[in-house]
């Protein structure tokens, strides 16, 4: 008789991990340079779409690296077949020209290996924090600096650094108003003379 073999659970801090790979794995798949004035990104898999057949496949391979990690997390085969029917669809519509490359645009298997990873281990493992997969690299980074220091441990700095790509954003877009709203009265005053 043949014993069945449990599959080892993971641990918060190991899940955490493979995830946040996957996430900068996704990002750079599918997401690296954001389309200006839009939510769509541009990443890799599209980069490689523009080589004939050697970067669908490319593209394909490395899809299949995503669904690979997602299984590392323990994500069921039966929660990855869309994944892999969609990454397949991928591979197909990227060899014809220009249509591929702007179908890998818009779909981002990816991505979607993400969502499913993300989806599981909020079910199973009851992680609802989601900053290791938005902010993945400053996530990274804040975690090597909270082995090093109690300063970086402190929640409020913490979230300070996880958020700063977000704050520097507000803070841009608050000056650019300030400054949109000063010319103007500027060159009203100037206008009313």
């Amino acid at each position: 008789m043949v014993a069945v073999e449990k599959e080892k659970k993971l641990t918060r801090q190991e899940v955490v991990r493979l995830e946040r790979d996957l996430a900068k794995f996704a990002n750079m798949m599918d997401s690296v340079v954001r389309i200006p004035f839009t939510k769509q990104g541009v990443g890799a898999d599209a980069a490689l779409s523009t080589i004939p057949v050697a970067g669908d496949l490319a593209g394909f391979v490395l899809t299949c690296y995503a669904i690979y990690k997602a299984r590392q997390v323990g994500v069921p085969r039966s929660k990855l077949n869309p994944v892999m029917k969609l990454a397949v669809l991928d591979a197909v519509v990227g060899f014809i020209p220009v249509v591929g490359t702007i179908f890998d645009i818009f779909i981002r298997p990816s991505r979607k290996a993400l969502d499913v990873v993300h989806d599981h281990i909020r079910q199973e493992y009851q992680i609802l924090s989601d900053d290791h997969v938005v902010h993945p690299f400053l996530h990274e980074s804040l975690e090597r600096k909270q082995q090093q220091s109690r300063f970086w441990r402190n929640p409020v700095v913490a979230w300070v650094w996880i958020h700063i790509s977000d704050l520097l954003g507000a803070l841009s877009l608050i000056l650019l108003t300030g400054l949109i709203g000063w010319g103007s009265f500027v060159l009203y005053q100037w206008m009313s003379s």
